[in-house]
């Protein structure tokens, strides 16, 4: 499928790139101080010389791997939890007022009982990102299957679909939107999660690197390292945006 730019795209392009020219021309004509921010051309060759560095990319798949289990492990159970929750209508009624309130409780406050339950490595900071992200994925698959017209379900019935059938024809395809924004909320609360505690407390990984490039007041690695994070984490985005738009332009097709 080719990907067409629309105006709001176009648009949405042209606002980042003034930002980021604006930005270059302010660092450069001493409006900024370069103590806080460099421009963006610094930065990138900041980015560029991060990612030659071995312990730079040793850090980023450090990274990547800690988000992974967190992401794996935050979307299995929150689509467990949200399907739950939909079977359950008085559970869910219960519920209801702690998911809606789940993200004003400081998570990190269980850093230390993870670091207890299972020591200094990465699964403190995989606890950190799944409690992050698997609320966000709960949320929306519960959303998603109440979201589904009886009529589906009563054609499916009406049909004779048998459980697994009525599951791939029916429901998938019905709440695949609000599944695939869980998937997205999920990769970003998971770099939040793992990132802010690699920052705070661990040996390693990308946060760890920004943290003691900042604490050596290395502006360009510093810098650098933020502009490859948001390439990984906008890379990832895109590749779940394209998935999701080839996946409704099929559905469309039928």
């Amino acid at each position: 499928m080719t990907v067409v730019m629309t105006r709001a795209d176009w648009i949405r392009l042209a606002l980042v790139a003034g930002a980021l020219v604006s930005l270059e021309a302010a660092c450069r004509a001493g409006f900024v101080s370069k103590d806080a921010v460099i421009p963006p051309t610094v930065m990138l060759q900041g980015a560029w010389r991060a990612l030659h560095a071995e312990e730079t990319r040793g850090d980023l798949f450090y990274t990547l791997h800690t988000v992974g289990l967190s992401l794996v492990l935050s979307l299995a159970a929150g689509a467990a939890i949200g399907a739950l929750l939909h079977s359950l209508p008085r559970l869910r009624r219960v519920l209801d007022p702690l998911l809606a309130s789940y993200y004003a409780v400081p998570t990190f406050v269980f850093y230390p009982l993870f670091i207890v339950l299972f020591g200094l490595n990465r699964w403190p900071l995989v606890a950190i990102g799944f409690l992050f992200a698997v609320v966000a994925v709960a949320i929306n698959t519960l959303d998603g299957l109440s979201r589904i017209p009886r009529a589906y379900r009563r054609t499916a019935a009406v049909m004779r679909l048998s459980p697994a059938q009525s599951l791939i024809h029916v429901i998938l395809p019905a709440a695949s939107p609000w599944f695939f924004t869980g998937a997205k909320f999920a990769v970003a609360y998971s770099f939040i999660g793992v990132i802010a505690g690699e920052f705070v407390v661990s040996g390693a990984g990308m946060g760890h690197a920004i943290a003691f490039a900042y604490n050596s007041f290395d502006n360009r690695m510093m810098y650098g390292l933020i502009v490859l994070l948001f390439v990984v984490v906008g890379g990832i985005n895109t590749a779940l945006w394209s998935i999701e738009r080839r996946l409704y332009a099929r559905l469309a097709g039928r």
